[in-house]
């Protein structure tokens, strides 16, 4: 499917309004992505660098099954950020704009019939397709996604952090080279899937007791 983006709005293509509540987890097929930016304020003047994704069937992190490509802010690279993703203005200079970018991560998730996106800290990364789309003149449409650190959250509750490598070491997962995409989709799909499994102890085994899980922790 090639998407038309000069709609003034747009859908995800993920199937989450039509998976049945009773579905069981390992039924499921997710992808769990993350973003790098030139900054944070992605809501203005910040913009898109770099989606990574990696797909998870139930329980099963799939790392043969991977997307990753830069994106040209078209803007200066703060030496901060190179500092911390190591993307210069040489690396992404080629590079495809934004929404160019967000089609072929669509076509990745259509292709693989994803139920749901995942993300640690996921808003953030919502909010970077958003903003990037809202610059085309494009509404963004984007089911609720799967949080981890809602999953944390409930889980356990007393800890009040979002730092990705701790979480990692707090559950003994793989921790991959930090503040680069696909790195980072890796490490939170090996997170996600290690925390399924300790829901999956408190009989949390369904799509709709995951839904409720990850909207109870908000």
């Amino acid at each position: 499917m090639t998407f038309i983006f000069s709609k003034k709005k747009i859908q995800c293509p993920v199937h989450y309004d039509l998976i049945p509540l009773n579905r069981k987890i390992e039924d499921l097929t997710f992808v769990v992505f993350d973003t790098e930016t030139t900054g944070f304020r992605v809501a203005a003047e910040d913009r898109l660098l770099e989606i990574g994704a990696v797909k998870v069937e139930g329980y099963e992190v799939k790392e043969k099954v991977t997307f990753q490509t830069f994106s040209n802010p078209h803007r200066h690279i703060s030496q901060e950020i190179i500092h911390l993703t190591g993307i210069t203005s040489k690396d992404v200079e080629h590079s495809p704009e934004a929404i160019e970018v967000i089609q072929q991560f669509f076509t990745f998730i259509e292709g693989n019939n994803v139920d749901s996106l995942v993300g640690h800290y996921v808003r953030f990364d919502e909010l970077v397709l958003k903003s990037e789309m809202k610059k085309e003149s494009v509404n963004l449409q984007i089911g609720p996604s799967i949080d981890t650190l809602n999953m944390i959250g409930y889980l356990t509750p007393s800890n009040d952090m979002r730092d990705l490598e701790r979480y990692a070491q707090m559950f003994g997962t793989r921790i991959y080279p930090r503040h680069r995409a696909l790195q980072d989709a890796l490490t939170t799909a090996y997170l996600f899937v290690e925390l399924l499994e300790l829901l999956k102890e408190q009989n949390v085994s369904t799509w709709g007791e995951l839904i409720r899980v990850s909207r109870g922790s908000e």
